[in-house]
């Protein structure tokens, strides 16, 4: 198979960027909840993925990496952010395709279950007709509510060559708070290029679009593009492999003052990470987010399964408690199932 020329692989990285300065929007962050990422291992790196990720989790992070799985694979995680208030899962599964290609399908949820409904459950103690602040509720008329959000993603990839690879996502969102609901569709592309030895470039453009939710009440909310860009490198070490990596946010809502840096509407958020691994036996982690939380991680290579724990403590404020995540990916290495 001829290789790409590397200058038209980066002018289709380079395009995918610059092509989302069109596409402003209002601020809504209403998709929020997408950018927290998937994985273990990603979490234990600070998020810093984009172009490092070679498992099924590239259906989130970067579709075009889809393509390097050569045999099927699933994964599960669950979060808990917040102490245990808010609950965060994620299960996927990727299938190689013919010599080049990969099919995946991944699910997102994020909840906060048994929310306490008192609307109905007021009493007017004063007989007045109005029910205020502080009067006593009916135990027997509260009700209970869960406000959730999930994201479905259905990937295509494939590796132009071994150093180029490209592919999209096709993205359903729902979102349920009470009786109310709302329903959004999105794209995602991705771009993925190895110029030279351990060297990575990563590009996932999500929501390229722009991606609309329309509720219940009739309400409109908007997801702008996010260019998220990742670099990646590889360096061997006393029997081991140590990969620094840095992945940035471009994004063009106009956060300013809620962003790392920004120019004009476009703001940058940074995400930093390292990993020494022992032989491909073990993995640690650790790492620096886009919102200034330092984060640590291990992982454990077990034969056809991978198990990844990461940390991420919140400063500042303790009532926010910290972040707890664990993942696993199986994967089916058995001849019958490689790709062919």
């Amino acid at each position: 198979m001829r290789k790409p020329k590397k200058l038209t692989s980066i002018i289709f990285i380079l395009l995918l960027i610059i092509s989302s300065s069109n596409l402003f929007a209002q601020n809504k962050y209403a998709g929020e909840f997408l950018a927290i990422g998937v994985g273990g291992r990603p979490l234990g790196m600070g998020g810093a993925y984009v172009a490092l990720v070679t498992d099924v989790t590239a259906g989130y992070w970067n579709p075009a990496l889809l393509s390097k799985i050569n045999y099927p694979q699933f994964s599960l995680m669950h979060d808990e952010r917040f102490g245990d208030l808010v609950n965060y899962d994620y299960g996927s599964i990727g299938i190689p395709f013919g010599s080049n290609a990969s099919l995946g399908l991944s699910i997102i949820r994020m909840g906060i279950d048994d929310i306490a409904d008192t609307r109905n459950a007021l009493i007017d103690l004063n007989g007045n007709g109005v029910y205020d602040p502080g009067e006593r509720l009916d135990p027997d008329k509260i009700t209970y509510f869960n406000s959730t959000d999930y994201a479905f993603y259905l990937t295509y990839a494939k590796k132009h060559s071994d150093d180029f690879s490209y592919g999209a996502n096709l993205k359903v969102i729902r979102r349920n708070i009470a009786e109310e609901s709302a329903w959004g569709l999105g794209f995602d592309v991705g771009a993925a290029y190895n110029p030279f030895g351990r060297f990575f470039l990563g590009a996932n453009l999500m929501d390229i679009t722009t991606t609309y939710l329309s509720w219940s009440t009739g309400k409109k909310e908007v997801i702008t593009p996010t260019a998220k860009l990742g670099t990646a490198y590889q360096f061997e070490l006393w029997k081991g492999t140590l990969t620094p990596a840095v992945d940035f946010d471009v994004r063009f809502e106009n956060r300013r003052s809620a962003s790392n840096a920004n120019i004009g509407p476009v703001s940058f958020d940074m995400h930093a990470g390292l990993e020494y691994n022992f032989k491909n036996l073990f993995s640690i982690r650790g790492g620096y987010n886009d919102i200034g939380n330092l984060t640590l991680g291990a992982g454990v290579q077990l034969p056809k399964i991978n198990i990844d724990y990461s940390f991420a403590k919140f400063d500042g404020d303790e009532d926010l408690g910290n972040t707890h995540r664990i993942s696993l990916v199986f994967t089916l290495d058995e001849e019958k199932f490689q790709r062919k």
